[in-house]
């Protein structure tokens, strides 16, 4: 089983989208028996709520039910997901030396990634801004952006593991 995790900061907007978007992919590939994924925040300032309401209005607008409620990101999550996707350097970072502190090794690029890298549209800077400051446009443009970067991912992963014939 290939396991992803999604992090952002608080585990409210970005990567529980990521998660609904994702978990939506993996059903449309019926590969629920080969890949699963969570989300997590590096804060655990919102454990136990569900998303903001406009990230959850904004998933529904686009077909995705958000059902997860929010936690922080665990030691234990560090060995048992094959795959920590971050949405910005400031996570990263956070992620980065968790891992360093708990392991006292560093994390491969496969390990430990920006979701953006995986954007076949980004230019520039490589992360998912946050829309908890912003408007219902910002979180329709950062559930497109997680859109494309999560199709591209999920392709990326059913060939490098060889999960399906054809990729999305």
């Amino acid at each position: 089983m290939v396991k992803v995790l999604f992090v952002c900061l608080g585990n409210i907007c970005r990567s529980p989208v990521a998660e609904g978007v994702f978990n939506d992919l993996i059903q449309k590939h019926n590969l629920a028996d080969k890949i699963s994924c969570d989300s997590a925040g590096t804060k655990g300032w919102h454990a136990g709520q569900l998303p903001d309401h406009r990230a959850i209005k904004n998933a529904l607008d686009n077909g995705i039910a958000l059902t997860h409620k929010g936690r922080e990101i665990q030691a234990a999550d560090l060995d048992a997901f094959n795959h920590i996707v971050v949405m910005d350097e400031s996570n990263f970072k956070d992620v980065y030396e968790m891992y360093y502190r708990l392991k006292h090794s560093t994390p491969s690029t496969e390990k430990l990634f920006l979701l953006r890298d995986y954007d076949p549209k980004v230019t520039g800077v490589k992360e998912v801004p946050d829309p908890y400051y912003g408007s219902e446009l910002d979180f329709e443009e950062v559930f497109h952006i997680i859109q494309r970067s999560c199709k591209a991912l999920m392709n990326s992963l059913i060939e490098k593991y060889k999960l399906v014939e054809e990729t999305i």
